[in-house]
């Protein structure tokens, strides 16, 4: 599906992660592998450290810490907020919507919008399509956009397929209108079908938690994890990424008459550095263009890593200059989606510590 959308901009980025830091090293011992395989491993992806919330932390505290931050540092304004959006795939509650309890702590307006979406990796491109569409309504002036997660309580520490990569953490993108005339493209594709590769089997209405569910099972490679746990097919996933996002790029790019040498970025969602790498080469794009050092650094926090890739390695640069992004998220759903537009000038683009 393509989209087309005017007159938007995004006007501020802040991203919130943990100041707990684990160390690949740190959690070898889990890992049913010899040292030298799970070494092997790390250089391989791109693993080394990642950030993860202290036992009790929910997404609403990482929100509230980082709307908090903008607030006392007078970056936004409380009466501004005219619609509240947060992806999520770790919630506080199964209801309320998180969103309402952020509102409600902070004590915001009623007049607005409070909405939860769940998405993951592609939850970013996902949030800004919603933010954009939200500010069509002449009543809406300014869109805050959540992207939180601690998915970290759902990975087995004993799942070296999956623990060394995930990290926790929220962004906060402010969106609002544009006195400047621009088009922004997009697409999405969604394919339920294949929705296995990321999941986590039990702990809802479909298959609730049991003490059967809650024991740990190895699986054929030699991890264990719980049917209460993610499970992530890897060769799926990595098979999805190589076949789906290039053409959707391509066509991303097709539709808006730009060339792959015109896009200053390619702030890609960062599952590993390997499978960024490969991306890059299969769509003919200098490594240099699309970061892949967020994984290695902070951990995938599913819809986090965009705005985590925007601050770490562009920040105060976006703050004085205009750059041309291509911003892409794929993943669980299985969901690919992305967007072209000029980002910029803007107010804020900072990462602070929870």
């Amino acid at each position: 599906m393509d989209l087309l959308f005017q007159n938007k901009k995004i006007s501020g980025v802040l991203t919130i992660l943990p100041e707990r830091e684990i160390l690949f090293e740190d959690e070898m011992s889990n890992y049913n592998f010899t040292a030298a395989k799970s070494l092997k491993l790390k250089m391989a992806m791109g693993y080394n450290k990642h950030r993860i919330v202290e036992e009790g932390v929910c997404v609403s505290d990482i929100c509230c810490h980082g709307l908090n931050y903008l607030f006392e540092h007078d970056k936004l304004k409380k009466n501004e907020i005219d619609a509240l959006i947060l992806i999520t795939q770790s919630p506080d509650y199964f209801m309320p919507p998180t969103s309402n309890i952020i509102q409600g702590i902070l004590g915001l307006k009623k007049d607005m919008i409070c909405i939860d979406i769940n998405q993951g990796c592609a939850g970013f491109v996902l949030g800004l399509v919603q933010a954009f569409m939200f500010l069509d309504q002449p009543s809406i002036n300014k869109v805050v956009l959540l992207n939180a997660d601690v998915l970290s309580r759902k990975v087995s520490k004993r799942d070296r397929n999956s623990n060394p990569l995930i990290g926790d953490g929220a962004s906060i993108t402010i969106v609002e209108r544009s006195d400047e005339s621009q088009n922004i493209y997009g697409n999405i594709w969604m394919d339920g079908t294949r929705a296995d590769a990321l999941m986590i089997p039990a702990g809802g209405f479909r298959e609730p938690a049991t003490n059967e569910t809650a024991i740990l099972k190895e699986d054929e490679n030699g991890n264990f994890r719980s049917r209460e746990d993610l499970i992530m097919k890897g060769d799926e996933v990595f098979n999805f990424v190589q076949q789906e996002v290039p053409p959707m790029i391509e066509a991303l790019l097709d539709k808006a008459s730009v060339s792959k040498d015109a896009v200053d970025y390619y702030m890609f969602h960062q599952p590993n550095r390997f499978m960024l790498h490969k991306l890059a080469d299969k769509l003919n794009v200098p490594h240099e263009k699309m970061p892949s050092n967020v994984v290695e650094n902070f951990g995938n926090a599913s819809g986090v890593s965009i705005p985590t890739n925007i601050t770490f390695n562009l920040g105060e640069k976006l703050c004085t200059e205009k750059k041309l992004l291509c911003f892409s998220g794929f993943g669980v759903g299985l969901t690919w989606g992305s967007l072209l537009m000029n980002v910029g000038k803007l107010n804020f683009c900072e990462l602070i510590n929870y």
